[in-house]
Order: structure tokens, then C-alpha cells, then sequence
């Protein structure tokens, strides 16, 4: 419905309803997963959310019979949920003082982040790393070694700016070779070159001690390959890091460098000196412009696909 209003200006976001469940929680009238352990008081929670749902949408109908409806579909979720239900901050720093090893995995990426990200096309959360903190009440000095997931080149779901976007067959190509398609929705990513402007800015964010480079095998063919080294803004001048207003974004020029591609099949490779010499300068090419060395590199879906360089 917030999508409907928003009309021409849409975000593009999935419609599941993690913006409506995040507004909640900011406004202090959300509903929370303990609440499932408390039936008795659940329906008067509910009754409240759904009351303000329905004051805030003309098109949302709502009567004691859809609250009861409701109430019914929770009961049963509860019965599932309860076992798993527990006290999250003392399980993880349990987990800390019995010496286990703890993988925290981010979902979507910084560039949607709601601080940090390209705002307001954004997600409703804390993807970056801040939000291992925030979402799990881990403190900072437990954060070990930080690895950062980047693709070989820049893909991104729903609307906002996108400076390498390509709109021609190179990234019907990359989309293609790539099958770049959204996980929840289903639509068609859009692709373009690597942007490191955004790259090293989400580096900076996140204090990344390496990188896993994936999906290097989905440039093999290409007898060019382009990099987004840099931005010069609207007046002509060099940018000197990634722009927070999305009115210089949307207008800045990337300068590019061009290196060569190359044409074999990398899918296979599993040794960094065993790649083509031109996959290796792009590779290292990219760990000069960040400062930041590259140490996994994928070259194909499988779990076996990957380089430790």
C-alpha cells in the first residue's frame, strides 16, 4: 500500500513487509517474538498494530473477525516457534565463554543499508557490519577478522542510482551469464561494471580484512573489461569519496579503466597461478585500488568453485 502512494517515486522494495515490521518497531507499537509465549495477551497487541493499520490505509478493512482470523494463524505459528524462542544475548555470549566459534553472515550488502546506503532506496535494517552489533548484541571486541563478499562486478535489485549500470547487451550478457535474478522476487538484477567507489566505501564501512571476490568466471569472454575507478561530480570536479546526496549520484561521470579480458574457461581453476594472466591483473588490480587483499576468489556455483589465493 506505501508503495501504491508513493506512485512514479517507487523503492522498489520486495512487498513482503519488512518496512512496515521495521516502522513498527521504531514507533514502538510492533509486535515482538517473545509475544508469541503470551496468547492471552497477543490478541490485545495485534488488535492495537492492526487498528493503527487500518486508520493509516483506506484500503485496508479491518473487523474483530480479521483480528480473531489473525490471532488463529498466530496461535499456530506459536506452537511451531516456541521451542526456538530464547534470550539471544546471553546465547551468543554463552556461546563466547564456551570458546565456540561464531560465523555471523550478512544478507543483502551496504549499498542498502539504511544509514549508510543509497537512501531512501534502501532495506530497513543494518546489512553492514554495524549491524552484527545492533542485531546481536555482540559487542564490538568480539568481532574477529571481517571478510567482505563482492561480486566481479556490480549487480543491484530495484530502483535508485546506479552510475555502472549497463543498459545495452554487455549487461544482458553479465545478467545472463550471471543468472542475476532476486532471490525473494525474482526480478531481473540489474548489472553493470564494478563500481570501486562504492566498493572502497563499503570497505571503509566495514573494515573489511579481506575480500571474497566471486563470480570472476561470469567475465570470461569478454575481450574488454572495464573498471570504475573514480566520480567527477556535476561541476566537473573529482569526487572524494561516494556521495551521500543522491542528487550528485545520480549525475556524476565514472571514469573507467579498461583491461584486457580474456577467453577461457576459468570454471575449473583452482589454483590463483593457474588463472589467465589477465584475470590475475584484474584481480590484483582491484587490491590496489582498495588496499585491501583479495583472498577467496569464486569461479563457479558449486562449493568446491573457489580459489584461496
Amino acid at each position: 500500500m506505501r508503495e501504491a502512494e508513493l506512485a512514479g517515486s517507487l523503492v522498489g522494495t520486495t512487498k513482503r513487509g519488512i518496512g512496515p515490521c521495521y516502522a513498527s518497531k521504531v514507533t514502538r507499537n510492533g509486535i515482538r517474538v517473545s509475544d508469541l509465549r503470551h496468547m492471552d495477551t497477543f490478541p490485545e497487541k495485534l488488535d492495537i498494530l492492526l487498528h493503527d493499520a487500518a486508520s493509516r490505509f483506506k484500503g485496508f478493512e479491518y473487523s474483530k473477525s480479521v483480528l480473531q482470523t489473525e490471532v488463529e494463524h498466530y496461535k499456530r505459528f506459536s506452537e511451531r516457534i516456541e521451542p526456538y524462542i530464547a534470550d539471544t544475548v546471553h546465547l551468543m555470549h554463552d556461546a563466547f565463554s564456551s570458546g565456540k566459534k561464531i560465523l555471523v553472515e550478512g544478507g543483502q550488502a551496504t549499498m542498502l543499508d539504511v544509514d549508510f546506503g543509497t537512501y531512501p532506496f534502501v532495506t530497513s535494517s543494518n546489512p553492514s557490519a554495524g549491524g552484527i552489533c545492533t542485531g546481536l548484541g555482540i559487542a564490538p571486541r568480539h568481532i574477529g577478522d571481517m571478510i567482505g563478499v563482492a561480486k566481479a562486478y556490480t549487480t543491484r535489485v530495484g530502483s535508485g542510482p546506479y552510475p555502472t549500470e549497463l543498459l545495452d547487451e554487455a549487461g544482458e550478457n553479465l545478467r545472463s551469464a550471471g543468472h542475476e535474478y532476486g532471490t525473494t522476487t525474482g526480478r531481473p538484477r540489474r548489472c553493470g561494471w564494478l563500481d570501486m567507489v562504492a566498493l572502497k566505501y563499503s570497505c571503509q564501512i566495514n573494515g573489511f580484512s579481506a575480500l571474497n571476490l566471486t563470480k570472476l568466471d561470469v567475465l570470461s569472454g569478454l575481450s574488454r573489461i572495464r573498471l570504475g575507478v573514480a566520480y567527477k561530480g556535476p561541476d566537473g570536479n573529482l569526487l572524494k569519496s561516494f556521495p551521500a546526496d543522491l542528487d550528485i549520484l545520480q549525475n556524476v561521470e565514472v571514469i573507467y579503466e579498461d583491461l584486457p579480458g580474456w577467453q577461457a574457461d576459468i570454471s575449473s581453476v583452482r589454483r590463483y597461478q593457474d588463472l589467465p594472466s589477465a584475470a590475475c591483473l584484474y584481480v590484483e588490480r582491484i587490491e590496489s585500488l582498495l588496499g585491501i587483499p583479495i583472498d577467496y576468489i569464486g569461479v563457479g556455483p558449486g562449493r568446491d568453485a573457489l580459489i584461496v589465493k
